[in-house]
């Protein structure tokens, strides 16, 4: 079996945990560390953008502000998704060290077999999305733009239709970080009041038709332990690797501070979408 690393990190602000992914990915791209799985949850909740997204295309500053919520710039693309009651997984892994790691589309497969065998575990069936390419949650759809769990692509896992995990990908000298968003519950009205869109009434029943969290798929609530544990032996059995817990390194706390200052709590990584890298 392959030898990965597990960190589970707990709850942490969003540049916090966008810094710790990149820095994670670094250390695994230079060979200091092993293949990574890290589980993680937002605490303050957060929006968080796609890199190439802009701040004004549908998010509402000013409602994400009162909630007391953050904003952070991804470095993976895709839409914005608001981090609230989920969980979060990333895997940070070589190319070389990955089925399929040379293509994106088949290392998204045979990461995402770790999503689907631990939500299996728990009684649920997922499958990724259509090979064709990006499915519209309908005709409305537009007044939905902004939020990534509106719309459903070939790289995120879906159960009837419907997103259950939103994922995104970059590769960095080598290496592969793939993040996902894992809802453990959704809460339409929050997420159409910070992400409105066009028209919010419109925004909340596309979304409602084309999201579904883990308690939906499940029929019953699911904790944030339940869910991370099952994660964890998913990706032991479906990939054939030995997961041992470990603690971020010195050298990847030093980074991930760096990162954090210089670079995912700046407004100017924020607010500019494309922001050359650092």
């Amino acid at each position: 079996m392959s030898a990965w690393r597990l960190i589970e990190s707990g709850y942490a602000d969003g540049a916090t945990n966008m810094a710790v992914d990149e820095a994670i990915v670094a250390a695994v791209a230079r060979g200091d560390q092993p293949p990574t799985l890290r589980l993680y949850g937002w605490l303050p909740p957060a929006v968080s953008l796609g890199y190439f997204q802009p701040l004004d295309e549908g998010i509402d500053v000013e409602a994400v502000t009162a909630r007391g919520y953050g904003i952070v710039r991804r470095p993976t693309g895709g839409r914005a998704i608001l981090h609230a009651d989920e969980l979060t997984y990333s895997v940070c892994v070589r190319q070389d060290q990955v089925r399929g790691g040379a293509s994106t589309m088949q290392s998204y497969r045979e990461i995402s077999r770790g999503i689907v065998a631990g939500l299996e575990l728990l009684g649920g069936q997922v499958s990724l999305g259509d090979e064709s390419g990006e499915r519209s949650a309908g005709p409305a759809e537009g007044a939905a733009r902004p939020i990534c769990f509106a719309k459903t692509a070939r790289c995120d896992l879906q159960a009837e239709g419907r997103k259950v995990v939103g994922s995104a990908q970059v590769r960095r000298d080598g290496a592969i970080l793939q993040h996902g968003s894992i809802p453990l519950t959704i809460d339409l009205e929050d997420q159409v009041a910070v992400m409105p869109g066009g028209d919010r009434r419109v925004a909340s029943r596309v979304l409602a038709g084309a999201a579904m969290s883990v308690g939906e798929l499940l029929g019953r609530p699911v904790s944030y332990e339940e869910l991370s544990a099952a994660i964890v032996q998913g990706f032991a059995a479906a990939l054939g690797v030995a997961l041992t817990p470990a603690e971020l390194s010195p050298g990847e706390q030093a980074d991930a501070a760096r990162l954090y200052e210089e670079k995912y709590a700046t407004e100017a990584w924020t607010r500019r979408p494309g922001v050359a890298e650092r």
